[in-house]
């Protein structure tokens, strides 16, 4: 008997590509996260590191922002490199496509541990996890955790949870940017924007020397991919895949001009649910149109349990869609502990000039002395050299580059900063693998000191007669010589 003949609505047959694109590229970017936390986070958050975990849980009295393991499970490096590692194990299983061989509720249990795995990182980690694409990953993980598998189709219900997460995204950050800075307004935001993001990318420095018109276009186009574009994801047919591939196309521009972790990665992989296997068939032809004609019916158990997740997706949408329309719109913020729900949004407003803080030492005795040698130290994304082309580092996420980004920008002392000048001044190995060049080649330095500096790109008549891609200009000390006290 056909339990759910009178449920033809349920199923949508025809997204069959879409749950293969989103469940294997959500694990494949949980694996870049994970991986991400396993070089990094045990320098900056771990039994030595630059805010160890365990002083915020004392701090803290054990009441952190969300649920977690290092909660229950007192934190240890080792601990963490096991959560890590699970969970990129865990990913990899679904990117080879394995859950999904077996019934629905394999790939459910694989998606929601990867879900409590990473956002029990997420809640330990403080300023260093404290980026909106965190909060994505793990509303992301638990949305696609209902997808099922092989052998039912895909449920219509919580793919509109995915257009409904991908409209947040988009319409939340046109909102911001119209309630933001007056550049997005009179068009002028991408005539700074390339130049003074967080991290640029190789081809930021190009983007940048676009003529003003090309820019203007740029943040037309902008406003109207997220602004409008949004509300067709929920039109079916053409529309929805029509619109989908507009978002699509938006956000591989921002992969091409620069750095911004998963983002726009994920960002990608969730729009594209909105394309249906005949748009894949009429622009592939080798596609096949029927992918999930072989699908058999969907279980009335699993039908129910669908049903009820997306009761609860209904429920977590009233906070987020109530934050849209107000005048006081939060960015990137989560209204419950479990990060579902979440609102999104970023760069409100555009720096207009770029300030590097260059960190330096020097073995020299006096620090004072005119023929002291300060030697800099070189990070992976953020500027530093002049010369250097910057690098692509996205989907992965370097944080401490990041927050160096951040400093400038009001944040001027933080007690991680103070701990991470310590750590150069001892010339501590593990934080400085997380550089890119250690002048001092492991040894320690007598002293360190903290310049900030102007930074802006090269022309092109400049960059012909320096070959550097930047110019820069010292602004100001903001750190004098300290030394190591015993």
């Amino acid at each position: 008997m056909d339990w759910l003949g009178w449920l033809g609505w349920f199923d949508a047959g025809d997204h069959e590509i879409a749950r293969q694109v989103l469940q294997r590229g959500v694990a494949a970017i949980a694996i870049v996260a994970f991986w991400s936390t396993l070089n990094q986070f045990r320098v900056l958050l771990g039994e030595h590191g630059l805010l160890p975990v365990q002083q915020l849980v004392r701090a803290t009295g054990g009441r952190l922002r969300g649920p977690s393991l290092f909660r229950w499970w007192r934190y240890s490096d080792r601990r963490l490199v096991a959560v890590a590692w699970a969970g990129i194990v865990l990913g990899a299983s679904v990117v080879s496509g394995l859950p999904q061989l077996g019934p629905p509720w394999v790939p459910l249990l694989v998606f929601l541990a990867m879900w409590v795995l990473y956002l029990s990182i997420v809640v330990v980690g403080q300023t260093f996890y404290g980026f909106g694409w965190e909060m994505l990953l793990c509303e992301a993980l638990f949305t696609v955790a209902f997808l099922g598998s092989v052998h039912e189709p895909p449920p219509l219900t919580i793919l509109i949870a995915v257009w409904w997460l991908v409209f947040r995204l988009e319409f939340g950050a046109g909102m911001i940017k119209i309630r933001g800075g007056r550049e997005w307004r009179d068009l002028t935001a991408l005539m700074y924007h390339h130049e003074t993001q967080p991290m640029p990318g190789p081809l930021s420095r190009q983007a940048h020397l676009l003529p003003p018109w090309f820019h203007r276009l740029e943040v037309i186009g902008n406003h109207v991919a997220q602004l409008a574009v949004p509300f067709l994801l929920f039109v079916p047919g053409p529309v929805a895949s029509t619109a989908a591939a507009v978002i699509v196309l938006t956000q591989l521009w921002l992969i091409l001009t620069g750095n911004f972790a998963w983002l726009n990665w994920i960002t990608v992989v969730l729009a594209a649910s909105a394309i249906t296997d005949s748009a894949w068939h009429w622009a592939i032809p080798a596609i096949p149109a029927d992918l999930g004609a072989e699908t058999a019916g969907t279980p009335l158990w699993w039908a129910i349990a669908v049903l009820v997740a997306s009761v609860l997706f209904l429920l977590l949408a009233w906070a987020p869609l109530r934050n849209l329309f107000t005048k006081r719109q939060l960015m990137n913020a989560s209204f419950n502990r479990f990060m579902l729900g979440n609102a999104y949004g970023a760069f409100g407003t555009v720096t207009k000039r770029r300030i590097e803080y260059v960190v330096e030492g020097t073995d020299a005795s006096d620090p004072d002395d005119p023929d002291a040698n300060w030697r800099e130290y070189g990070f992976k994304g953020k500027p530093g050299d002049v010369r250097a082309v910057p690098r692509q580092w996205a989907p992965y996420h370097l944080r401490l580059d990041w927050l160096m980004w951040f400093l400038p920008l009001g944040r001027r002392w933080e007690p991680w900063f103070e701990r991470f000048l310590l750590r150069l001044l001892e010339a501590d190995a593990p934080t400085l693998r997380l550089l890119a060049h250690d002048p001092f080649a492991g040894e320690r330095p007598r002293w360190v000191r903290v310049r900030a500096y102007r930074y802006r790109f090269t022309t092109h008549a400049e960059y012909r007669a320096t070959r550097a891609r930047w110019v820069r200009t010292l602004d100001g000390e903001i750190v004098p010589a300290a030394e190591l006290h015993p």
